[in-house]
């Protein structure tokens, strides 16, 4: 037992993970293809989500892929805050969202909800003009605040219309953004004021504190099966709106357990035996109760191990085309569609294979069309990413050190020098040629970087750097050593 917590005998989560072999993209998709399953049951039947009675109404599946979200994302956050400037960072994280999200609130606007006006009405009279028209809900959700869900009072007919008694929404996944900016700021923050780097234990001691007010949620709960308690509405902020209490608490201690997990992946031991004990402890909280006690850490705990556990071939899922963000941005609003047009007519398994191939084709136009356009600009302009790469593919532009001279070396070659002067220069131009290049190499900062990449990283947490080897200086011929220069190597780069 006492081996699985040591990290010197029990394998790391920093140990066994690769940032090129992992599988969270794989992870992702599924958790957003699991929510287009969870959305069926209301979305197409007007019935509860998926799995809630299985889970004992703790949770069901969506709920379970939301947490797996949020985990995922503090933890591939803080690693991209950890090799990120602020303004790197707030950069990348406004191209991944906004540019997708904007495009999806027109499509939404513009493409379905005319569609469903036509088919409801037969034409668009007041749809135009409607208090809750489509410029409106662009207008009003343009920084993801997603203050306002339907659109010219349609869907009212479709079984989750029936449900909510009247309009419902076109795009209801969308109510998680505001969380995520709102994480994505507090990392913003603790890059701002070095924590990240300098005070690692603050983000700990931010999880503990989530972690036990969950737990004082729990105790005070009527049954151990019981969800915790709203505790009303956080806010509202400009452009944001307001949290809700309950959401922000989970949801904030997922997140802040990823970030966590980054910054301490050096202590966090991953092996199957508490891979096998999460797992049992998972299944019995969701069956017999405790779930917000014990099941969050486990269900925690099984998702980072399946992401450095799963084979290798399975990172190469998401990695070049990453759909995963188009799926749930579009997931609702084509289930919605499928479900105005009759979809429930093709039973659960039929509305569900609908459901996904459709989300996966606006994925793939969003994907190709808006997102990887858009993430091209996270290092700059187009000009210098191409200055950039061709410097790069340009051999002539990588660093060459000069040739080294000993001051003084045709000095010591007169032919009226003593033998003991002659013993002497051989053994001073020796330790003078060490001596340059150590100079040589202090003065080029790329080549220093190159000799020693792990100077160049702002991270704080990283893989152990092996030490440097260094060349060591040729002799003389006539020193009695090898003429042959030992293979210079260097610290492979990461």
């Amino acid at each position: 037992m006492q081996a699985w917590f040591n990290g010197q005998r029990s394998p790391t989560l920093q140990g066994r993970y690769s940032a090129q072999h992992n599988a969270f993209g794989v992870l992702r998709l599924a958790m957003a293809c699991g929510v287009i399953v969870a959305h069926a049951g209301p979305l197409g039947f007007g019935e509860g989500n998926v799995g809630a009675t299985t889970f004992g109404q703790q949770s069901d599946l969506g709920t379970m892929c939301l947490y797996g979200f949020f985990l995922i994302s503090g933890y591939l956050i803080t690693d991209s805050a950890l090799r990120s400037t602020l303004r790197q960072y707030v950069r990348a994280r406004a191209l991944r969202v906004f540019p997708g999200l904007w495009a999806c609130l027109l499509v939404t606007a513009f493409v379905f909800a005319p569609l469903a006006a036509l088919y409801e009405n037969g034409n668009l009279d007041g749809f135009w003009g409607h208090p809750e028209g489509p410029f409106d809900y662009v207008l009003t959700n343009i920084a993801a605040s997603m203050e306002q869900f339907p659109i010219s009072g349609l869907l009212a007919d479709t079984p989750y219309g029936q449900v909510v008694g009247g309009p419902s929404a076109f795009d209801g996944s969308l109510w998680t953004l505001r969380y995520d900016l709102a994480f994505y700021g507090i990392v913003g923050i603790l890059v701002v004021t070095s924590v990240l780097h300098r005070a690692p234990r603050a983000v700990l001691v931010l999880t503990g504190l989530s972690y036990a007010l969950i737990l004082a949620d729990f105790f005070a709960a009527p049954t151990w099966s019981s969800r915790p308690p709203q505790h009303g509405a956080i806010g509202p902020f400009p452009l944001i709106g307001a949290f809700a209490a309950d959401w922000t608490l989970m949801l904030g201690f997922l997140f802040l357990l990823g970030a966590a997990a980054r910054l301490y992946a050096h202590r966090v031991p991953m092996n199957r035996e508490l891979a096998v004990l999460a797992s049992v402890v998972l299944v019995g909280s969701l069956w017999l109760g405790g779930f917000f006690a014990v099941g969050l850490p486990a269900f925690a705990y099984l998702v980072l191990f399946a992401a450095v556990a799963l084979p290798k071939r399975w990172s190469t899922i998401s990695r070049r085309h990453d759909y995963t963000y188009g799926i749930y941005i579009y997931g609702f609003p084509v289930q919605q569609m499928i479900a105005l047009l009759g979809g429930a007519r093709f039973g659960m398994v039929g509305y569900i294979v609908l459901s996904l191939l459709g989300a996966l084709v606006f994925a793939m136009l969003s994907w190709h069309l808006v997102e990887r356009p858009a993430l091209g600009f996270k290092t700059g302009s187009v000009r210098a990413r191409h200055r950039i790469a061709k410097r790069a593919a340009d051999p002539r532009a990588l660093p060459i050190p000069g040739p080294l001279t000993v001051s003084g070396a045709d000095s010591r070659t007169d032919e009226g020098r003593s033998g003991r002067r002659r013993a002497g220069a051989r053994h001073s131009r020796s330790t003078k040629v060490g001596r340059d290049t150590a100079t040589t190499t202090l003065s080029n900062p790329r080549t220093l970087e190159e000799a020693m990449p792990f100077l160049a990283a702002p991270e704080r947490a990283t893989a152990q750097t092996p030490p440097v080897p260094t060349r060591k200086p040729a002799s003389h011929a006539r020193s009695g050593r090898s003429r042959h220069a030992r293979p210079t190597s260097t610290t492979p780069p990461r």
